[in-house]
């Protein structure tokens, strides 16, 4: 089985020991490396070459933001999941705008955070229900009209497009919809190019502020 490389950046010792502990019980995870602050996770990610890199949202010296943007342009294969402690409604939007591929708050349960990872790891967005209920609430708040029209889509688009809001896998979404894993792809291929978004994440937060979808979670 190949093993999940993981490094791991917080700047509170308990913290990032604790995470360690956890994710160590993992048998396809294996720590490879941790740092206390964002400008070390940047040099570690270059030395180490992890798969996926776990950066708390607030360190000294540079943000798990600011890290991993500079992650991006050193080492894009590396895949980069955020911890934030604050308030979901502003770290979200910061996250998705810097081309993190997860969030998570640091409330979450240790399962899920080893799920989350998985995902992310995996080559997916990361969409937990603190993230979904954060962007809805950020939507519904959110009087200003969208700059430009949004284009129409189809209903079976909808229907996909409300899925790819939720960690499914195309699999998982084809599954929901009685259709391919093939043809979940080829639809989200033109959400994706009719949203003019770059990636699925995007393409939910688009269709949110735009009122195109909206999702009810308890």
């Amino acid at each position: 089985m190949k093993k999940i490389r993981i490094l791991l950046a917080d700047d509170h010792t308990v913290v990032r020991r604790g995470l360690a502990l956890v994710l160590r019980q993992e048998s396809d995870f294996e720590i490879v490396g941790e740092a206390e602050d964002g400008k070390t996770a940047v040099s570690l990610a270059q030395q180490l070459q992890p798969d996926l890199a776990l950066l708390d949202w607030k360190m000294p010296h540079m943000t798990g933001f600011e890290a991993a943007n500079e992650m991006q342009a050193c080492c894009p294969h590396v895949r980069v999941l955020v911890l934030s402690g604050a308030a979901i409604e502003t770290a979200v939007f910061d996250a998705l705008e810097n081309g993190v591929h997860g969030f998570v708050h640091k409330d979450i349960n240790p399962s899920d955070l080893i799920h989350a990872i998985r995902v992310v790891a995996g080559g997916k967005p990361y969409l937990g229900h603190e993230l979904i209920q954060a962007l809805l609430t950020r939507n519904q708040t959110d009087t200003s009209p969208p700059s430009k029209p949004m284009p129409r889509l189809s209903s079976r688009e909808l229907e996909v497009l409300k899925l790819m809001a939720t960690p499914a896998t195309y699999r998982e979404i084809g599954a929901a919809l009685f259709i391919s894993e093939e043809t979940v792809r080829t639809y989200t291929k033109r959400i994706l190019t009719k949203l003019n978004q770059p990636n699925r994440t995007q393409a939910v937060i688009a269709a949110l502020r735009a009122d195109i979808i909206s999702l009810d979670l308890p």
